[in-house]
């Protein structure tokens, strides 16, 4: 149990490092979106392509689809993006709010019924990202926020086609190695205005081939360990990571606001999770 905690520990910092290494690349203009994120997947694709033929001795390109590795590549473009204008706190509670809204909506279609409690838990949880949308002078820009849940979605739809999976680290190098096309064409679209120095390549690098390509890998190995409802509910712990980190490294103010849209959506999102019918 303590190398299960420690590794889940340790994945979720991965996962919100890539907010705070992604905002860290941008947010001075060392390197722009697109650059940001061709270098993320193929560092991420090379990372876990090696660890899949290591562990199995299989090509991992033989796992995977292209519509998954589609809404993987939407997903880190529109991050990408986003944190050109948002604080790494706000982009991670916001695509969260949008990944398990996406999820349970998509239970809900799908013939789910929700408890009184839930419902209330839901409304909560959608009521704190309105807060935080809401305008004000601490309010984070609309557009990047739409980005931000435009990759949300991405990375809830992403999620759901990976249900059952029976090897997601090979499925998601596959999906990986498959986005490598789509983030070349993102270049060469965006060639006018690519341009990176070290110290937005250092990041980029840093946010595929560990926090994103090391961190699923650790996260694989401690999931099948995990009830479902404990690895939903311990992603919680993402967002608040990801703003300490802004706060700690990059400076970045805990507005009031943040931190009261951050309680009502990820404890709107624990409820739901909570009282989950089997």
């Amino acid at each position: 149990m303590l190398r299960i905690a420690v590794l889940t520990a340790l994945a979720m910092l991965a996962f919100a490092a890539n907010s705070v290494l992604c905002r860290l690349a941008l947010r001075d203009g060392d390197i722009d979106p697109a650059s940001f994120t061709l270098i993320r997947i193929l560092s991420g694709a090379l990372v876990l392509w090696v660890i899949v033929r290591v562990r199995a001795g299989v090509a991992a390109g033989s796992r995977g689809d292209w519509f998954s590795a589609a809404t993987l590549f939407a997903y880190a473009a529109a991050f990408s993006y986003a944190y050109v204008g948002l604080s790494a706190g706000a982009g991670a509670l916001l695509l969260f709010g949008a990944v398990q809204a996406t999820m349970i909506l998509t239970a809900l279609m799908r013939g789910e019924r929700m408890s009184a409690v839930q419902w209330g838990g839901f409304a909560l949880a959608v009521g704190g990202l309105l807060a935080l949308l809401s305008p004000g002078l601490t309010a984070p820009p609309w557009f990047p926020s739409l980005l931000m849940i435009i990759a949300g979605i991405a990375w809830g739809a992403y999620s759901l086609r990976g249900r059952g999976n029976t090897d997601p680290l090979a499925t998601t190098a596959g999906n990986f190695l498959r986005g490598v096309p789509m983030v070349v064409v993102l270049a060469a679209l965006a060639w006018p205005w690519l341009h990176a120095t070290p110290a937005g390549v250092v990041p980029a690098v840093i946010s595929g081939a560990l926090a994103s390509g090391i961190g699923y890998a650790i996260w694989y190995a401690a999931l099948p360990r995990l009830a479902a409802t404990s690895a939903a509910t311990v992603q919680l712990s993402v967002p608040v990571i990801a703003a300490a980190g802004g706060a700690l490294l990059l400076a970045e103010p805990l507005t009031l606001r943040l931190l009261l849209a951050s309680a009502a959506t990820l404890g709107g999102i624990w409820l739901v999770i909570r009282w989950r019918r089997a």
